[in-house]
């Protein structure tokens, strides 16, 4: 049922968004004003058009909004896509659309302080290849510690092998 109702409305919004259907509701409308004056302007005449233009906007509505949430998730997951492919991209800005709007407002504010004072940038970079090295330093000091720790291990083992005396003798 999803997948019906998803493919329709995709149709349906790339239809109602052509030159064609926009110069065919504007005859629609043209037609109804130019027969005003034949109905006299009545409650009826009214109705008529307000009638046919609220349903058509009410469904709308349910098949724009389903559009436009799929073209939104779509674009944010291309967007994460790219955040974790690029090397030097802060990953934390992966799922910013999650935030509540008080933590998307300072994300925006900290944005432009930074485009406005390039200098800001240039520190904020230093400091994050500095967190970078850093944190380079940390892995290669944990793997050298990780490894000794394994060539301790390995020579009490081979030296409790060796201390053993024979069981023959």
């Amino acid at each position: 049922m999803k997948n019906i109702f998803r493919r329709v409305a995709s149709k349906i919004s790339i239809w109602t968004g052509s030159a064609f259907v926009f110069l065919g509701a504007a005859l629609i409308i043209v037609v109804w004003a130019l027969t005003g004056p034949v109905f006299n302007f009545s409650d009826t005449w009214q109705l008529v058009i307000n009638t046919g233009t609220t349903i058509i906007t009410f469904l709308m509505v349910f098949l724009i909004q389903n559009t436009q949430n799929r073209d939104g998730k779509a674009v944010q997951l291309k967007l994460d896509e790219l955040i974790r492919a690029t090397k030097g991209a802060r990953s934390h800005y992966v799922g910013l659309e999650d935030l509540m709007d008080e933590d998307l407002l300072e994300l925006d504010k900290e944005f432009k302080l930074l485009t406005q004072q390039p200098g800001a940038v240039r520190a904020i970079n230093k400091l994050h290849e500095k967190i970078q090295a850093e944190h380079s330093r940390r892995m290669t000091l944990t793997k050298a510690g990780s490894s000794l720790l394994n060539m301790i291990h390995h020579e009490e083992n081979t030296s409790k092998i060796d201390s053993k005396p024979p069981a023959n003798l």
